[in-house]
């Protein structure tokens, strides 16, 4: 496994972070310390949970886990925002409630910080200064080291950029947005912004719920008992059903053939190698999926690939954009060359 560092920072984190939402919801603990033990034993470091993931159980689970591991060899990242209580106040990114929060995630891990806290949602009710500024206390406390946000749009980043900055408190680092073959939308804003500031993007969802991984095919059914089939909005059958997705499986299917890997090490290979500091997140429910998955790593999808895949899951370049790619800055020629 290589590493890359996080973002602005020196960190050095593994080209791929191990997701764990599944973790004490879908994966019980054993197989749960079975994948972690996999994902350390080929180089991996970097594993992302979050306060909410099963209502705190993932949290707790990777804390039983790191009872026996070397902490300070480990990248452990998690995240508030979304209420782990009915209580009135249990939501949101307020002083109090980043306070109480951190206090039950560091229980949960078993340890005395985090490396990487992230803030789940933007919270329009709490003034950013309170929240930032209760950040920037908790890593001179120690008991964060790095600040990250995740499901931001690019003006609301941009603001709290600014606004650490100004204070000279201390600045996010890391990004983590949806992003994958078929939702690229954070290329208009998101992924030039992130590049200027230099800033780590850590993909979720890299696979789209397993949309990407090949089992679905032009034609079937409506498949049932999947995530697929039981969630509804942005992944559900009924918005992904359609000619541009089949388009994208098609392409994916045919490159996995020409180079013998599967649909789904494609898919992850087009992340990583896409423009910016990407480490895509591996949310796996079993040891199986995970040992498939890290054959994304090691190697680099070729030009004429990746063009390939970028031209059937491209988006429209639409007004002030399409001035951007042609003229403008050149994390926009990057991203759309």
């Amino acid at each position: 496994m290589n590493y890359k560092k996080l973002g602005r920072s020196n960190l050095q984190v593994s080209e791929a972070c191990l997701g764990a939402m599944t973790f004490g919801k879908e994966t019980n603990e054993a197989d749960s310390h079975s994948i972690m033990d996999y994902f350390v034993e080929q180089g991996g470091n970097f594993i992302d949970t979050a306060n909410m993931y099963s209502k705190g159980a993932s949290e707790t689970i990777v804390g039983n886990w790191l009872k026996n591991r070397k902490r300070k060899d480990l990248v452990i990242a998690t995240k508030m925002y979304w209420p782990m209580s009915d209580a009135p106040d249990a939501k949101g990114s307020n002083k109090k409630q980043i306070t109480r929060e951190i206090e039950a995630s560091l229980k949960r891990l078993n340890t005395d910080y985090v490396d990487l806290y992230y803030m789940h949602f933007w919270d329009s009710e709490t003034p950013l200064e309170e929240t930032y500024s209760a950040l920037n206390d908790l890593v001179k406390q120690g008991k964060i080291r790095y600040i990250g946000v995740s499901n931001y749009t690019a003006f609301q980043f941009q603001k709290t950029l600014d606004l650490c900055r100004h204070n000279n408190w201390s600045i996010p680092v890391a990004f983590q947005p949806n992003y994958n073959l078929l939702v690229r939308s954070m290329e208009y804003e998101i992924l030039p912004m992130c590049m200027h500031e230099n800033i780590g993007i850590i993909p979720w969802s890299p696979l789209m719920a397993g949309w990407l991984t090949g089992k679905y095919t032009r034609g079937m059914e409506q498949p049932k008992n999947t995530r697929v089939a039981d969630s509804g909005g942005n992944i559900s059958w009924e918005k992904y059903n359609n000619e541009k997705t089949w388009r994208i499986i098609d392409e994916l299917t045919d490159i996995a053939k020409d180079i013998g890997k599967t649909p789904a090490q494609i898919a992850l290979r087009w992340v990583a190698d896409r423009p910016g500091s990407q480490i895509p997140i591996l949310g796996v429910r079993t040891l199986k999926h995970l040992k498939s998955n890290l054959g994304a790593f090691g190697w680099n999808l070729s030009k004429e690939h990746m063009s390939r895949l970028n031209y059937v899951s491209k988006i429209d370049i639409d007004y002030p954009y399409q001035f951007m790619v042609t003229f403008g800055p050149e994390e926009y020629r990057q991203i759309n060359q």
